[in-house]
């Protein structure tokens, strides 16, 4: 009995910790200022429960798109040689050099991998979530006073009422990204793997503190900003998947343009900037205040590191050079034998496409 008292002790201890004013609120703002009335409501971490239900059901939408969707005239491809295993005994009868025992190897072991149509439908579904995100975003934000005034971001925070209008843009957006956490281990592995688990879960981090510490409107455009350029990125995707190539390469230098608009441009010297400046103006700095920062900062990281990947895939393209997904992991590098086999390795890989949300 005393042992359960001393935890529901430490406990109490713990919330009241996590959750004291100084840590999310600037000075005089406490918690007790944030209670609905008059008309306005305020964010509250209940809200967020209904994120995993909704996750789920993405899940199962999403299920369900990939196995309606139509194919276009995606061709799930095959490698170029059929034999089983019990070949490899035949190698040293046949004559073969080692280095053609490990090729034989290397492409029994791609067929294993990953093909084409399931990538078109992972970017599939992308694509048409990002479309009716973004569509969403402006819908949400266009006749939003802060949407054009950046300093009308922090007009009256924190004591910013909720709107109907953010709660679901914020809802599906979080729900979306818990949903590919939730499908990760089963959706294509590539190069940056780890890089998009820290991108996945700084968004969610994201997104739940901002939610918590009503820094709702900077998290909306936020969010804008990222899903714009996806739309393009996906979209290329799909028509690379699909043999467009033409199409493909032209929307890829579109996506790369946005990209660096949108991600090296607008979100580091527009909305950090707005973070880091504006709220000063206004309050003295705390914890909050710093670790939404530190937050953005990460997410921008994760945006140069992808801008290396997408100036290295240009450089290929304009050159000639570019086979395959930089971010593939069925592309292997072989010595002196890549121009004999990249078709076979990069089995639909994109052209240079990589996953910069």
């Amino acid at each position: 009995m005393l042992l359960l008292c001393l935890c529901v002790f430490h406990r109490a201890m713990l919330s009241e910790w996590f959750w004291w004013d100084r840590l999310w609120l600037p000075r005089p703002v406490t918690w007790a200022d944030l209670q609905d009335s008059e008309g306005r409501v305020y964010a509250r971490v209940s809200h967020l429960y209904i994120i995993l239900p909704v996750a789920v059901l993405l899940l199962g939408l999403r299920a369900f798109y990939e196995r309606y969707t139509h194919k276009l005239n995606v061709i799930e491809k095959t490698s170029l040689h059929q034999h089983s295993f019990t070949s490899c005994f035949l190698l040293n009868s046949l004559g073969w050099s080692e280095r053609q025992v490990e090729r034989w190897f290397r492409r029994r072991r791609n067929q294993d991998r990953p093909g084409v149509l399931k990538k078109f439908k992972e970017a599939s579904w992308r694509f048409a979530f990002y479309l009716c995100s973004s569509f969403g975003g402006v819908l949400a934000l266009h006749d939003k006073p802060w949407f054009y005034d950046l300093r009308e971001m922090w007009a009256g925070f924190p004591k910013q009422s909720l709107l109907d209008s953010q709660y679901w843009y914020y809802i599906i957006e979080m729900s979306f990204y818990g949903s590919l956490l939730f499908s990760v281990a089963a959706d294509v592995k590539r190069k940056d793997f780890k890089e998009q688990l820290v991108h996945h879960w700084a968004t969610l981090t994201l997104l739940s503190f901002s939610w918590c510490a009503n820094y709702i409107r900077i998290g909306t455009l936020v969010m804008l900003v990222h899903d714009t350029s996806d739309v393009l990125l996906e979209s290329a995707k799909m028509f690379n998947y699909a043999g467009w190539e033409t199409t493909c390469n032209s929307i890829f230098v579109v996506f790369a343009l946005v990209f660096m608009v949108t991600r090296l441009i607008i979100f580091p010297f527009w909305l950090i900037h707005c973070t880091w400046v504006y709220p000063l103006e206004q309050f003295e700095p705390f914890f909050g205040y710093y670790f939404f920062n530190v937050m953005l900062v990460v997410l921008l990281l994760l945006h140069v590191f992808w801008a290396s990947l997408i100036l290295r895939m240009v450089k290929k393209f304009i050159f000639g050079k570019l086979k395959g997904d930089e971010r593939s992991d069925e592309e292997e590098d072989e010595e002196g034998s890549e121009e004999d086999y990249t078709h076979t390795y990069s089995n639909g890989s994109g052209n240079g496409l990589s996953n910069g949300h």
